[in-house]
């Protein structure tokens, strides 16, 4: 974590190093969204290691997709959930076999932020639990693209929630992300509202950007207004295919 300094340009410096500094944006919170239609979202993965939560999603029927910073110990994967402290009969629980962290994945910048779980078992597909596409190719989205992501955790400062919510957004250009985050790079991607807060791009880390119905953003990081930003998984289409033939 990142510490209060006394000198006003060594906390500046500090910002940009460590970019979670003031990021509580994208560390669980759908801010202005809606709670999802139950199960409207079947590719959605709770994972939860002890007092730490994130969000993923299924990428095939053993194999989970999330971010490299939610790595925080042994992960239980839920699958199948709308509310996650509840007994629900379509959920699905799973443990993890292997974590792939990306190996250049950088907490300090966090680039690569991308990680693959292989399941200890298959999920079984159904229609509470199914995959989501990935990206086929590696060509960036256009600007304006509206995408959704969903969530479970905080929906404001104040209030928890304990079932999925989700959000609209909308892919920002590269160079007005810029703007908002000097340190990005390709496998980095910025969304979230062009007009208001209610839509800003604040989900469950680890969790999809989803765009035409494809996975195209894993929830990375972000500060307490738009946009947000996720890694880019068509920058990383040769690591995951890589890994998931092992």
């Amino acid at each position: 974590m990142c510490q209060p300094q006394q000198q006003l340009l060594l906390a500046l410096l500090l910002l940009l190093s460590c970019p979670w500094a003031n990021t509580s944006a994208l560390r669980g919170q759908i801010v202005g969204g809606h709670e999802a239609k139950p199960h409207s979202h079947p590719y959605m993965a709770y994972l939860k290691a002890g007092m730490y939560a994130c969000g993923g999603f299924l990428v095939a029927p053993d194999w989970v997709m999330t971010a490299a910073h939610c790595l925080s110990g042994n992960i239980t994967v839920i699958l199948g959930a709308h509310n996650v402290h509840e007994p629900e009969t379509t959920q699905q629980v799973r443990g993890v076999i292997k974590y792939y962290q990306h190996p250049e994945y950088n907490p300090e910048t966090t680039s690569n932020d991308i990680m693959l779980l292989k399941l200890t078992a298959k999920a079984t597909l159904n229609d509470y639990v199914r995959t989501i596409p990935l990206p086929k190719t590696s060509s960036d989205l256009p600007t304006g693209t509206k995408c959704s992501i969903a969530g479970w955790g905080r929906i404001d400062n104040d209030r928890a929630t304990d079932k999925l919510f989700e959000t609209k957004v909308s892919i920002y250009s590269r160079r007005k992300c810029i703007q908002f985050f000097p340190h990005l790079n390709t496998g980095m991607v910025c969304a979230g509202s062009f007009h208001e807060l209610k839509d800003s791009s604040q989900g469950d880390s680890g969790g999809p950007l989803v765009c035409n119905k494809v996975a195209q953003g894993v929830v990375s990081f972000g500060y307490d207004n738009p946009p947000g930003v996720y890694t880019r998984i068509s920058n990383y289409l040769p690591w995951i295919k890589n890994i998931m033939k092992k």
